[in-house]
């Protein structure tokens, strides 16, 4: 006869849907704008450190800004909440409800408006996600040490009419092999690619910035 402790319980792994809130920063310019940029920002980063860093792009004072913050947050050592896009665990879930989240953001705050996306390490891949699957009009995505989602096939890469690729030419995450990589499938995509390399690393290089800029300027000229 077998005892209560040999007997082996079943574990199930389910998923259910849940609303959260999202936190997001906008900077408005004072005259008509250019367009809207609208930032992805890196791992363990906030919506605060994408705004600053795009501050510092010559010309955006021409252009609106919004930073989105991820939907996970956790603490640094130095008790900062900061946040992450997503892990491997129910990834395809936490894509669908990222893309979401954008959706609202922009029916919120800019519809109709012209809009750049831009994203920075980790955040690159949600930059393209939003690209292709929320933003219209698009005019053209910056990102900057991070590489093409796997997911995002020929014709979905297609919508994206200009790219502009930023590397730091220390940085042994997104390595030249990567970049390699995503320019091939970007131009097979029939997008219009640019690529900045900079001195530097895995960060925002002054060469990046201003590559940033020219790129804004050259959208509606």
């Amino acid at each position: 006869m077998q005892s209560p402790g040999d007997r082996k319980a079943t574990v199930s792994a389910k998923s259910i849907a849940t609303a959260v809130h999202g936190r997001y920063l906008i900077q408005r310019c004072g005259d008509e704008p250019r367009g809207l940029v609208l930032g992805f920002h890196g791992y363990g980063e906030g919506a605060e450190d994408h705004l600053q860093a795009l501050a510092r792009v010559p010309g955006i004072e021409d252009w609106e800004r919004l930073s989105v913050q991820a939907l996970h947050p956790f603490y640094r050592k130095n008790g900062e909440v900061v946040a992450s896009w997503m892990t491997k665990l129910d990834r395809e879930l936490a894509i669908a409800d990222n893309i979401q989240y954008i959706r609202r953001v922009l029916e919120t705050e800019s519809p109709g408006i012209p809009i750049v996306v831009s994203g920075f390490s980790q955040g690159v891949a949600m930059a393209y996600r939003a690209a292709v699957e929320v933003v219209a009009p698009l005019l053209g995505v910056v990102v900057l040490a991070g590489d093409v989602p796997p997911e995002l096939g020929e014709g979905e890469l297609g919508r994206i009419p200009r790219v502009l690729i930023g590397r730091g030419l220390r940085d042994q995450w997104y390595d030249e092999v990567k970049l390699e990589k995503d320019l091939e499938r970007l131009s097979g995509a029939g997008v219009a690619v640019e690529v900045a390399r900079f001195p530097g690393g895995h960060e925002w290089g002054a060469d990046f910035l201003v590559a940033t800029g020219r790129f804004l300027a050259d959208l509606n000229d």
